[in-house]
């Protein structure tokens, strides 16, 4: 069983921002994702794209639901950036429209996510996290209110 933890990135009057670290790991899913292509001369504009998407967001307008590509399934909050003609993703669970929480993403050579292995794993790994929360969140233990969520110090989530 593998265990995570929901830590925060960023946080402003507008947004919240957090991502997601396997136990026993130094590095965060997402800055996993950016050290994947941030020198990488072909794709850094992409990058760039998602960063600055991201960082608008947090300081101007919030996590609005258009600025983001529904994945997962039904009922579940599993998002994509961007939205879009590249074939860069960044696989995200959208909580609110003031809080983010990022994951993982890569290329997406296939028609679908769920074609990919690696893809696939970014986004399973999400809707299992999102189900935990959703399970945390109605027991007591984590709340999520305007920019931030309350309670993730003390609380791992077995996958």
């Amino acid at each position: 069983m593998t265990t995570i933890k929901i830590e925060e990135i960023k946080k402003t009057d507008i947004a919240g921002l957090f991502t997601i670290c396997f136990n026993g790991e130094d590095t965060t899913e997402f800055q996993k994702f950016i050290e994947k292509f941030k020198e990488d001369a072909t794709r850094k504009n992409d990058l760039s794209v998602i960063l600055t998407a991201i960082n608008r967001m947090l300081n101007a307008s919030g996590f609005l639901e258009r600025y983001f590509r529904p994945e997962g399934k039904m009922g579940d909050h599993v998002v994509a950036l961007p939205i879009e003609r590249t074939m860069m993703r960044l696989y995200c669970l959208r909580m609110s429209d003031s809080v983010l929480i990022v994951g993982n993403g890569g290329l997406k050579s296939t028609k679908t996510y769920d074609e990919d292995e690696s893809l696939n794993g970014y986004v399973i790994t999400l809707q299992k996290l999102d189900k935990l929360l959703a399970q945390a969140v109605k027991n007591g233990l984590v709340t999520i209110e305007e920019t931030t969520i309350t309670g993730i110090d003390q609380t791992e989530f077995d996958l």
